[in-house]
């Protein structure tokens, strides 16, 4: 591959431009269908419900993902998904039109939502390395997790716009449009995607095996596994559910929501384009403070009853975070063998968004077993960080690992 700028790269250019449309649809579909939840059903139990429907297909299906992303064409994969959540999307849009939206329809279309997502994430993750050159691999990640940032910024603004102006049907109206938009810039002719890499024939079971063995084997992979697991359980997965708990709380609207959840995104806006910028060797390390980092903050956001400062927090979590994924995400995918690179990134994906539904299913138990959303976050943060400076003291592969590019 001839050495090229990212941004002259046709294939790269359409990738992040479908995946920002992507991640556009998608926090438009989890804040309207939120806000739904706590405003029309009432209810903090029912919403950590949808959103452990939306989410356990990603635990039950993230492997087999992998598997299928190393077996066929990841760009097939890709656009095949968006196109089909699109559908979803307008279902959900004709059923609230006509009053038909129940909680049992939200759960079964929520379900194949979360499903398809287990299969888009590893297509999407493990394409990167098959269309730009290895020392490009930290830039386009952190290029195309700007650009996610950047819709988690958008969509949740233009959710909590509409919803505000136009209620909740036109909400899934428009991101039913963004998403099938996002289909088209993934039509695979557009990406260009090379012939796959993994021919060996044999079982799904043994591909899955051989995932599992190859990460199971690498300390670098299993404490970066755990870094994350810890991230997204502790910090991300538990403060996600409790903020529109918070916004209800203290008597906040759409807006307050969408602040906040911008505010989040603004965060991984900014530190991304640093991490663009600047070149990270000591990779590990800068995981481990991100993580410590992160849950520091998350410990001030639990202490806080008011919602402006709660956006002003929200946004140190969300800078905080992206320097403990994007690090480990650049030397996985530069480290591991193309041809198993797929199982590779379904298993990192899992770790990534696996938990959140665990954390979710926790926190709403606490909150309707009368415990403070505040002390339950407390809680969590203060476990997590426990548990990030035992890494950070016997993680010694992973703390001194060291990047080359």
């Amino acid at each position: 591959m001839e050495q090229q700028s990212l941004f002259r790269n046709p294939p790269f250019i359409f990738l992040f431009i479908g995946s920002f449309l992507a991640i556009i649809g998608y926090s438009m579909f989890f804040m309207t269908t939120t806000w739904f939840v706590i405003s029309e059903l009432g209810s903090a139990s029912l919403l950590g419900i949808i959103l452990i429907a939306i989410t356990v297909p990603r635990i039950l299906m993230m492997a087999f993902g992998g598997v299928l992303a190393d077996k066929f064409k990841k760009t097939t994969i890709m656009f095949s998904t968006s196109l089909i959540q699109g559908v979803l999307l307008v279902i959900l849009f004709l059923m609230n039109n006509a009053n038909q939206l129940t909680f049992v329809y939200l759960i079964i279309l929520g379900f194949f939502f979360g499903t398809l997502d287990a299969f888009s994430g590893p297509a999407g993750t493990s394409l990167i390395p098959k269309i730009v050159q290895k020392n490009q691999i930290k830039q386009a990640n952190a290029v195309i997790q700007g650009l996610g940032q950047i819709g988690f910024v958008i969509g949740p603004i233009i959710s909590g716009t509409v919803m505000e102006f136009a209620g909740v049907t036109t909400g899934y109206l428009v991101s039913a449009i963004i998403v099938l938009l996002s289909a088209f810039f993934m039509f695979p002719p557009f990406l260009k995607e090379g012939p796959v890499d993994n021919t060996i024939q044999q079982t799904p079971l043994k591909d899955l095996i051989e995932g599992f063995s190859y990460v199971k084997a690498s300390k670098f992979l299993i404490t970066g596994i755990l870094i994350l697991i810890t991230l997204n359980f502790f910090a991300f997965g538990a403060i996600s559910i409790a903020i529109p708990i918070l916004v209800e709380t203290y008597g906040g609207t759409p807006i307050n929501l969408s602040y906040i959840d911008a505010a989040l995104g603004v965060g991984m806006l900014v530190s991304t384009a640093i991490i663009a910028m600047i070149k990270i060797h000591r990779r590990g390390l800068t995981s481990i403070a991100g993580l410590i980092a992160t849950l520091i903050v998350a410990i001030a956001f639990s202490q806080i009853p008011n919602l402006y400062i709660l956006t002003a927090l929200a946004f140190f979590i969300g800078f905080t975070m992206t320097f403990v994924s994007i690090p480990f995400f650049a030397s996985a995918q530069e480290d591991t063998d193309p041809r198993i690179m797929g199982r590779v990134m379904s298993i990192v994906f899992l770790a990534m968004n696996g938990f959140d539904p665990l954390a979710y299913a926790s926190v709403t138990l606490l909150v309707s077993r009368g415990f403070d959303i505040q002390l339950v976050i407390l809680s969590f943060s203060i476990v997590g960080l426990i548990i990030a400076l035992a890494i950070l003291w016997r993680g010694k592969t992973f703390r001194n690992y060291k990047s080359n590019y």
